[in-house]
């Protein structure tokens, strides 16, 4: 009997055939443009799918958030979308600062949940409050997009100066919020005062044992208060290219690590698994294409190519 000689497929196409299979026409779209040569606007117009006439973005873009109403974090999603696909011009810019503006906080910031939420399915971690605070965890990824991509609005000005005033005041944190904070820190103007924020940020992250830097230890590192059992961060979680000041935090080496663990978590389908809470089906299976194309996005940066 001949013995076959057929090569295995490669990562990269066995994550194409996960993404083909499982994924939205966003992420489908968004797959072609990053590994496959397809165009810009092919996702731009996946994207406005979900787009709402205040401006914002609602339809369970982010997928872990459910139900129809716009929401900041369904923004900062749609924002991170566009500047990766450099389409993050002034028209979107203009449209969403509006929206942004309606529903900030007293000091000009966003909060997480925005109460036209109520009603609709809401995650446990993000209650719905009447007032709502303002939040890091949000106001920081859409700053940062906006810093990055030259915007200038009105409701940057204060919502940056939040956004300062919470990330160098930052003692009690966890790993999506410093996630956030790097988020704005890698996209402001004032490179020395966020390269020193930063400094600060990193030794926090190690200090509180707030990564995990060895993979191996994982399963006996304990996880962040609140967070899913089993849900570590690692050094790629934060430095997720080698232009972020995240980089600095760690040495070679962990980096190393944490990237062949990445690399080890593609499945048998081609997907990597959604990693957190996963609280229904429908977001489970929205989700781990999501959290396939960040591992892919990831491991080219770092030079490891998965084709």
């Amino acid at each position: 009997m001949a013995e076959n000689t057929t090569p295995s497929p490669s990562p990269l196409a066995r994550a194409e055939r996960f993404v083909w299979f499982t994924a939205r026409v966003l992420e489908q779209r968004l797959f072609a443009y990053h590994f496959r040569d397809g165009g810009d606007g092919p996702v731009e117009t996946a994207l406005a799918a979900y787009r709402n006439d205040d401006g914002g973005y609602g339809h369970a873009l982010a997928p872990e958030l459910r139900g129809p109403a716009s929401q900041p974090l369904h923004t900062a999603y749609a924002l991170g979308v566009l500047d990766g696909i450099g389409r993050c011009g002034s028209r979107h810019i203009e449209h969403v600062c509006r929206y942004l503006t309606r529903i900030s906080t007293r000091d000009g910031a966003l909060p997480a949940l925005h109460p036209v939420a109520h009603g609709y399915p809401a995650v446990p971690w993000l209650p719905v409050a009447g007032e709502p605070s303002s939040s890091l965890l949000a106001t920081g990824p859409v700053v940062g997009v906006l810093h990055r991509n030259d915007a200038w609005h009105a409701w940057l000005f204060r919502a940056t100066e939040y956004c300062w005033a919470a990330v160098e005041s930052l003692t009690d944190t966890h790993p999506y919020e410093v996630r956030a904070a790097l988020a704005f820190l890698d996209g402001v103007p004032d490179r020395r005062r966020a390269a020193a924020a930063a400094h600060r940020l990193g030794t926090l992250v190690r200090d509180r044992g707030l990564v995990v830097l060895d993979p191996a230890r994982a399963p006996a590192t304990p996880v962040a208060p609140g967070y899913a059992p089993g849900e570590h961060h690692f050094a790629y979680d934060y430095a997720a290219t080698p232009g972020s000041l995240a980089r600095g935090w760690f040495t070679d080496a962990e980096l190393a690590r944490s990237l062949d663990h990445l690399a080890a978590l593609q499945r048998a389908d081609g997907g990597w698994p959604a990693g957190g809470h996963v609280r229904a089906p429908g977001t489970a299976a929205e989700s781990r294409p999501v959290a396939t194309l960040r591992a892919l996005l990831t491991l080219r940066a770092y030079g490891r190519s998965p084709a």
